[in-house]
């Protein structure tokens, strides 16, 4: 099998590949994280990636002055995505994929933290998100964006219409966290234990619903992500 190289940007520990990580070097890649708290992001290759996923993150698309990353993101992400290179975004990395591709991010009307299934789209049946039906899957976000002009939507929820969308084969966004694993769910609980404080949002809670959840998503996601892979046009 020939290897292929994937570039995994990261802008915090736990947020990581999770699930995701195993499938893709069964598929023959080779992982590489980029920290975007230690890289110039702004001197990466746009286009030398095989595959380039952008992970999830406690920071707003909007928050550009604040933090300079964002910026360079999404300046990153406008090249690769004009060239239809295969490109990944979860959570933040879709919403830095929207941006790049014109489309306003923005607060939404509440914080979606928990699990819960997501409503798919009749256009996902023979598609590799079709392995989420009825899976409740991880939601961890405030923001949400527009739906970029020429793509698909693929799921939804009540608080967030644009859950996922694609683009042809190779451009796929992923607003909620397939990714997630149950082992190191308490990694997030700690990691952003200071807004769940603030959003009144019981940890206790989570924690259950991983221990019920996670085996599920993972072996879906596991599905997913495979199944992307495999039509991916490089």
């Amino acid at each position: 099998m020939t290897q292929r190289t994937l570039l995994a940007i990261r802008h915090v520990g736990f947020e990581d590949l999770g699930s995701f990580a195993q499938p893709l070097r069964d598929a023959g890649y080779r992982i590489d994280y980029i920290e975007a708290a230690e890289h110039d992001i702004s001197q990466l290759d746009p286009l030398g990636p095989d595959l380039l996923v952008v992970l999830g993150g406690p920071i707003g698309v909007y928050d550009h002055e604040a933090y300079p990353v964002v910026s360079a993101e999404t300046a990153l992400l406008r090249e690769r995505l004009a060239a239809n290179r295969p490109t990944l975004g979860i959570c933040l990395g879709a919403q830095l994929m929207a941006a790049a591709l014109d489309a306003r991010v923005y607060p939404g009307p509440a914080k979606e933290i928990g699990w819960s299934v997501l409503d798919l789209a009749s256009n996902v049946e023979h598609q590799p998100l079709a392995a989420l039906r009825n899976v409740p899957v991880l939601h961890w976000h405030g923001d949400t964006f527009d739906l970029p002009e020429g793509c698909a939507r693929l799921a939804s929820t009540s608080i967030c219409r644009n859950q996922a969308f694609s683009r042809g084969p190779n451009v796929l966004g992923l607003q909620f966290h397939p990714e997630a694993l149950g082992a190191r769910f308490e990694h997030w609980l700690l990691g952003h234990a200071s807004e769940l404080a603030t959003s009144g949002i019981d940890p206790i809670t989570l924690r259950y619903d991983a221990k019920r959840y996670a085996q599920g998503l993972e072996q879906a996601s596991a599905t997913l992500i495979t199944e992307w892979l495999a039509r991916l046009e490089h």
